[in-house]
C-alpha cells in the first residue's frame, strides 16, 4: 500500500510541477514578446490569465507542505506565497491604475524566470528520481540575482499602490460595524513592503544543495 502511495504522490507532483511550468512558461513567453512589440504599458494585459492561474496554484503548495507530501517547510513557502498572492489579487488585479507601471514587466520576468527554472527542477526530480547537476545549479544560482529583482519589483509596485489603496478605501472595515472591529488596507500594505526571510532561506538551501551535489 505504501508502494502505491508513493507512486500516486510523485504522478501527482510530476503533472502538478510540470502543469505549472507550463504556465509560466507562457507568462515569460507573452511578457518578452509583448514588450518588444508593443512596451511595457501592455505587459499585464497580456499576462493576466496565465499570471493569476500560475500563481493562484501554489496555494497548493502549503497543502502539499502540510500533509507531508514535500519536505518544504511551511513557514517558508507559506510567507513567499501570500506576497506573491498579495501583489497578484490584492495589488495588480485590484487596482487597474498600476498595470501600466514599468515594474510589472521586470517583476514577471523576474518571477516567470525563477517559477521555469522552479517547476522544471522539481518536475524533473520527481519524474526520474534526480535532476541534471545544470539543472540544480540553476535551482539555487539564479535566485541570487532573480530574487532581489522580483522583490524590489514588489515593494515598487506596492508603494507606488499606496495612494491609490488610500484613495479607494478598498477592502478597509471602518467602524462603527456589527463586528466590532476595523481593518485598514493601506496599513496592510505599508506592512507588506517586502522581507528577507525568504533570500536568507534560500542562501541556506543553496549551501546544502549544491555541497551535497559535489560529494556525489
Amino acid at each position: 500500500m505504501a508502494g502505491v502511495l508513493s507512486v500516486l504522490r510523485r504522478i501527482y507532483l510530476t503533472l502538478y510541477n510540470w502543469i505549472v511550468f507550463f504556465g509560466w512558461f507562457q507568462v515569460f513567453y507573452l511578457a518578452v514578446k509583448t514588450l518588444k512589440e508593443s512596451g511595457h504599458e501592455h505587459v499585464y494585459d497580456a499576462v493576466e490569465k496565465p499570471l493569476l492561474l500560475a500563481q493562484t496554484a501554489a496555494i497548493l503548495e502549503i497543502f502539499h507542505g502540510l500533509v507531508g507530501l514535500v519536505r518544504s517547510p511551511v513557514s517558508a513557502t507559506l510567507p513567499q506565497i501570500s506576497s506573491r498572492l498579495y501583489v497578484t489579487w490584492g495589488i495588480l488585479w485590484s487596482f487597474p491604475e498600476l498595470r501600466s507601471h514599468i515594474l510589472v514587466s521586470s517583476l514577471v520576468i523576474s518571477w516567470s524566470i525563477t517559477e521555469i527554472i522552479r517547476y522544471s527542477f522539481f518536475g524533473t526530480k520527481e519524474a526520474f528520481a534526480s535532476a541534471p547537476s545544470w539543472l540544480l545549479w540553476l535551482r539555487y544560482s539564479t535566485f541570487l540575482l532573480l530574487y532581489p529583482s522580483g522583490i524590489t519589483s514588489e515593494v515598487g509596485l506596492i508603494y507606488s499602490a499606496l495612494p491609490y489603496i488610500k484613495g479607494s478605501d478598498m477592502y478597509s472595515l471602518r467602524m462603527p460595524n456589527k463586528w466590532n472591529f476595523s481593518f485598514d488596507y493601506y496599513y496592510a500594505g505599508l506592512v507588506a513592503l517586502g522581507s528577507p526571510h525568504m533570500y536568507g532561506y534560500m542562501l541556506g538551501q543553496r549551501k546544502k544543495a549544491l555541497s551535497k551535489s559535489k560529494k556525489e
